[in-house]
Parts: structure tokens; sequence; C-alpha cells
């Protein structure tokens, strides 16, 4: 009989612990802090007090709570901050009366707890600096990660047959997990070829759940690493194109998404700037000239960095995999999205191209001064822009359907970014591009210009293909 099930956590995650009044960008400013309805009537019992009276003054109930875990929110001040803050930026509610009296959400960040097929899992959400810098910077995480669901896959199914058939892929969740983990961490493939990869074990998984494709999850599993280790499709995923133009049209198109929805932090801002600059936008600029410049910041600073450190962007997909349940998704899918994996890795893909694209700008920008604590701050100032938008992956689903970029062809064009004897300029129209924004909280980043738009687009007319 199979163990119960057992947490597991990203290494760090619950060990995690805020650095307060050090942090650069403090969680408790730039947006709206939800109130849980235990928490909220907890302070409506605290006695009268300066604390009391700034609760009640800057702590307000919605008019229509959606739900128990967002019955209030906190009313931020002129400055955009938490009103509740010391002045040496601590939290005067855990200073006062405890760290008991927390919110859940107050209490529980940067943590998110994950739960599926019975067990709960916990990452790190990146929008929080020192938690950018635990996950991103540990060298260790992948194998870690690995050796821990490998541990808890054998302790569930210590003789699972190959030939066992499930009606539910859930059943395989630690199988499928490990061998995903397995994937991200095989360095004998270059990063953009394993994601690629990737997309072929959720789609193979999907036909398996439709009833496409007769086989068993343990042996399709057993049979695809043998695959993997073989090198048997990397012919096919050598004649995959680059197309320079396209990828960068949909990541400018992702960039500029919530621009106009969302409080704009200077922050962020600074990481437009540095991304247009380190392309080469300027007022005349066409996509393909921006294309160039953005395959040489590839070829000459983003790529050697990431050679010399190549766990990073590792970390950064292995953080998100348990952060979205990746592949199985959220518990309850948005109404009218596709229930599959497959659906699951085109958002995995979009986020990763939005990530890469940007830190490719950057290192364009800063040259020989791209280091790591310049993609700590790129990855978390996105993160903080994006993530906590829930309409962002639908916004960025849409898009590459719009595209027509959401099918395995168009995703590899995503994906990688050089080859050998590609042209990773391809005829492509031009395209717009974002404009760096102002921030939206009266502060002005230094030397922020508004960048020049460029001319339409036309989509990409992408194929899918099957490895």
């Amino acid at each position: 009989m199979p163990a119960p099930p057992s947490p597991l956590q990203i290494t760090t995650a619950e060990n995690f612990r805020c650095i307060g009044s050090a942090c650069e960008d403090t969680c408790c400013q730039g947006w709206s802090v939800p109130i849980d309805k235990a928490s909220f009537e907890r302070y409506q019992s605290l006695p009268l007090s300066p604390l009391r009276t700034a609760i009640d003054s800057s702590v307000l109930a919605m008019p229509e709570p959606a739900q128990p875990a967002i019955f209030a929110k906190i009313q931020m001040n002129g400055s955009n901050q938490c009103p509740l803050l010391t002045e040496e930026r601590l939290c005067g509610i855990q200073a006062q009366i405890g760290e008991q009296f927390l919110s859940q959400a107050c209490a529980t960040y940067p943590r998110i707890h994950q739960s599926i097929a019975g067990v709960t899992e916990t990452a790190l959400t990146l929008s929080c600096p020192e938690a950018a810098r635990q996950i991103l910077l540990n060298p260790n995480l992948s194998a870690w990660m690995q050796r821990s669901v490998a541990e808890e896959r054998n302790r569930r199914f210590p003789d699972a047959p190959l030939a066992d058939v499930t009606p539910s892929l859930l059943h395989w969740f630690r199988p499928i997990r490990l061998a995903i983990l397995k994937l991200i961490g095989n360095r004998t493939y270059p990063l953009w070829q394993r994601l690629f990869l990737l997309g072929v074990l959720c789609r193979r998984l999907d036909s398996i759940a439709n009833g496409e494709l007769a086989r068993a999850v343990p042996r399709f599993l057993t049979d695809f690493e043998a695959t993997v280790a073989s090198g048997a499709l990397l012919p096919a995923m050598e004649a995959l194109p680059v197309n320079l133009t396209a990828q960068l049209d949909v990541v400018l198109r992702l960039a500029g998404m919530l621009l106009h929805r969302s409080n704009v932090r200077p922050r962020f801002v600074e990481c437009v700037q540095a991304f247009t600059a380190g392309i080469g936008n300027a007022p005349g600029a066409t996509l393909e000239g921006l294309a160039e410049r953005y395959a040489e910041a590839h070829d000459t600073h983003f790529g050697p960095f990431f050679d010399r450190h190549p766990y990073i962007l590792e970390n950064y997909l292995i953080n998100t995999i348990v952060r979205c349940r990746f592949p199985f998704g959220p518990e309850q899918a948005p109404a009218g999205e596709p229930n599959t994996m497959a659906h699951e890795f085109a958002l995995l893909t979009a986020q990763f191209a939005l990530t890469k694209g940007f830190l490719i700008g950057v290192a364009g920008f800063r040259r020989e001064a791209f280091s790591a604590t310049e993609v700590v701050h790129t990855v978390q100032a996105t993160s903080k822009h994006f993530e906590h938008h829930p309409e962002f992956l639908r916004m960025a689903y849409e898009l590459l359907v719009e595209s027509r970029m959401d099918g395995a062809w168009g995703l590899a064009i995503l994906l990688r970014n050089a080859g050998p004897g590609s042209d990773p300029r391809a005829v492509r129209p031009a395209s717009p591009a974002i404009q760096a924004p102002a921030p939206q909280d009266g502060t002005v980043a230094s030397g922020h210009r508004p960048l020049e738009p460029l001319d339409p687009h036309l989509p990409v007319h992408g194929q899918s293909i099957e490895a």
C-alpha cells in the first residue's frame, strides 16, 4: 500500500525569512493588499489605540467580497505605501501586537502553497527581491528537487507496473513531475531543446488522457526518457526555425500588456528602459533592426553569462512549474480556456519567453556589467508587474493564438535564439514596440524618456509539428 503523501517545497521556501527594512522593493507598497475575513474580524476586536485607529481608517471592507480570502483591502496612503508601516519600514501590526495578527496574505507572502494529487507544494513568488535571490541564485536547486521528488515518487509508487493504466493522469503526478524535472536539468541539451521536448511530452500525455494514444503512463515515461537519452529527436529539433523577428514581436507585445491597467512601478520602468535601449529602440527603428541588436545582445552578453550560470534559468522554470501546478494547471480552469497540458505548456513558454526577452535586452544594455544582480532585479520587477494580475496569462494565451504561435512550431520560435546555419533576421514586417511608461505613483525613474512606437505588424503563420 503506498505511503501517505507528504508536503514538498522548493528548498528555502518554508525557510524564507523577510529581510524587512533592508528590502529594496518592499511588498508593503505599490499594490492592493487583501485582508481575509478572519483577520478583519480580529482587527475589529482590538482595544482602542493609535494602531486600532490606523487599522480602522485604512483597512476597508469590500462592498461585495468575492471570497473570504479577499474580504477587505488595505488602502495605500499618498505615497502608495501601506499606512501601517513604521518609520523603519516594518509592519506596525507585527511590531505592536505580534505575528499572529498578520493577515493570511501578509503572513504567507512570498510563499505560494499549491495542493495537487493530495500533496501540498510550496514555491516562492519572485516578485519579492529576497525570494528571487534565494531561488535564482541557488546552484543546487535542480538536483535537490529531483532527489526529493524521486524519493517521494519511490515511496508512493514502489512497485508501479509499467503496464498499469489509470483514467487520471493525476494518479501519476509524481512520476510525471520527476520526468519534467529531470528534463529541465538535463544539460546535454541546450535549454530551448529541453523545453521543446517538454512540449512533446505534454502533447503526448494529452493524447493518452484523451484516449488517442493507447499507452500506459509508466511505460510511456520510461520510453520517453530513453528517447531523450538516445538523442533520437535531435535532427528534428535542429531543423526547427530560428526567427528572431517573430520572437521579438511576441516579446514586445507581451511586455506591453498591462501598462495602462496597472500601477507601474519605477523598478519596472527601469527594466523597460534598459530592455528597449539594449535592443536599440529609437525613432525610425524597424523590427529587423531591433532583431539584429537583439541577436547581438543574446550572443555577446546574455548567452555567455548564462553559459557560466546555467542553473539560474533552470531555477526560474522549476519555481514556475511548482507555482503554476504545471502541467496540470489550476484546480478550476477559467471558463472557456483549454484544460490541457499543451495549453499549460504554451503559458509556461509565454512566461519564459517574456522573461528571457527582457533579460536579453537588459544584457545588451548593461553589456560587460550584466550580472546576477541585474538578473534578480529584472526578474523581480517583471514578476511583480505581470504575475499578480490574474488576467495576464489569459491575455498572453490569446496573443499566442492571435499570432498563430500557440502550436509546436510557433512555440519553438519563441524558445530558440540561435542555430547553426540559421539567419536570425528572417523576413518579418515591422512591429510596434512598447513605450517605456512613466511610474504611476508620482515618482520619476532616472533617465526616463518615452520611446517611439514602430510600424504595424502582421501575424506569423506557424505550423503545428510533432517531433
